[in-house]
């Protein structure tokens, strides 16, 4: 079974940075789909971006596209969402989660199966 460890998050003033990292363990790195799902306050958990542990194609929110980017390193089966020019409107917790044999269409399609514990991101203005 997969286990999802987030790290990263804290505290930023709009227009800083902040990296967001999840460790991936429990089941062969190349067999999932991997992204990052936020929930705002008040608003439905949505997906931000998504990777495929296969080929490494990615998804990305609109909102976010430009701005946002994610990666993995199959080697060390971590993703990594490097955010930059971050937005009031981009705080929320924000969760890595997995589908087995999934894409990146993990974040527009049927969902995950797993998700981590979730790490609270806040953007002041």
């Amino acid at each position: 079974e997969v286990q999802l460890v987030e790290s990263g998050g804290g505290l930023v003033q709009a227009g800083g940075s902040l990296t967001l990292s999840c460790q991936v363990s429990g089941f062969p790195f190349g067999d999932l789909g991997i992204g990052w799902f936020r929930q705002a306050p008040g608003k439905e958990r949505e997906g931000v971006s998504c990777i495929s542990g296969e080929d490494g194609s990615t998804y990305y929110e609109r909102s976010i596209k430009g701005r946002f980017i994610i990666s993995s390193d199959n080697g060390k089966n971590t993703v990594t969402l490097r955010m930059n020019d971050l937005k009031p409107e981009d705080t929320g917790v924000y969760y890595c989660a997995a589908r087995y044999y999934g894409g990146s269409y993990l974040c527009t399609g049927p969902g995950p199966e797993v998700w981590g514990q979730g790490t609270l991101v806040t953007v002041s203005s």
